[in-house]
């Protein structure tokens, strides 16, 4: 099957076109897309060279590209609509509506999506981050009073990503505490736990999920034996049924959608907002 190649065009990262272009071409499983991101079209000349290489793309290939583009100065979007392939414009599609509701012009002032206009809400995302990495598998115990949440779950279950995305995008001040061989043989948490039972969020996965996962880091010996990851598997889940600590299955969800249910189930607040 020929590839179709997917442009995502942006002043900025990308972000943002990847994001909204991802989630569109995911509905569309019979399809072959080959995606190339295209950031910083910060200049005429950097606009023209991109609609040069679409063009090339195209020319060389029987389907004709898409263009997903986050352009926000006019005389850019412009001459990118000269590029010859399905042009979505994700700015034409919401930015007008949006300004004719609100009776104000945007500013059309590039990069203030993934900027530093807001400082506080970027410190808050570094203290987060610095607050999920010391409180790494368990690492400063001591500071649990100040979290927002508290993820518990066997070791490669997903807790360290999921901290660190809830950090980054929200600001949420998120621990994890890997559930071990002691956990399992006494059947209790630990008391600093206890202590933070309202705080906890348990991460499952399936055994067969999880021995893959560690088989890749560490294929030798009982890390990765399915033995011993049916046992924890196991026991953990005795564990969230013991304490009534709410779970959610990693097994076939993104990072994304993991932290979205973790905030929809704990109604633990967003300190800031994408």
């Amino acid at each position: 099957m020929d590839q179709r190649i997917v442009y995502f065009l942006s002043d900025q990262t990308g972000v943002t076109a990847e994001t909204l272009g991802h989630s569109l071409l995911t509905q569309f499983n019979s399809q072959n897309f080959r995606q190339v991101t295209l950031p910083f079209i910060d200049t005429r000349d950097k606009a023209r060279e991109a609609v040069k290489r679409i063009n090339a793309s195209g020319i060389s290939k029987s389907l004709r590209p898409i263009i997903f583009s986050t352009l926000v100065q006019d005389d850019f979007r412009e001459i990118v609509r000269e590029a010859n392939g399905l042009h979505l414009d994700i700015f034409d599609v919401f930015l007008d509506p949006l300004a004719e509701e609100l009776q104000e012009e945007p500013t059309h002032e590039p990069g203030r999506a993934h900027g530093m206009s807001d400082i506080d809400a970027y410190m808050k995302r570094i203290e987060a981050t610095n607050f999920a990495l010391a409180n790494d598998d368990g690492g400063i115990s001591s500071n649990y009073d100040m979290a927002d949440i508290i993820l518990v779950g066997v070791s490669r279950s997903g807790k360290t990503p999921t901290c660190l995305y809830l950090a980054l995008q929200y600001g949420v001040y998120a621990a994890n505490y890997p559930l071990t061989d002691e956990e399992f043989e006494n059947g209790e948490l630990p008391e600093v736990l206890v202590d933070q039972k309202h705080k906890l969020f348990g991460l499952s996965i399936a055994p067969d999920r999880l021995r893959q996962i560690r088989k890749e880091r560490r294929p030798l010996g009982r890390y990765s034996s399915a033995q011993q990851v049916s046992y924890e598997i196991r026991e953990t889940d005795k564990l969230f049924r013991r304490y009534g600590i709410p779970h959610v299955d990693t097994t076939e969800i993104s990072i994304e959608e993991i932290a979205s249910r973790i905030l929809e189930s704990t109604g633990v607040e967003r300190r800031v907002r994408p």
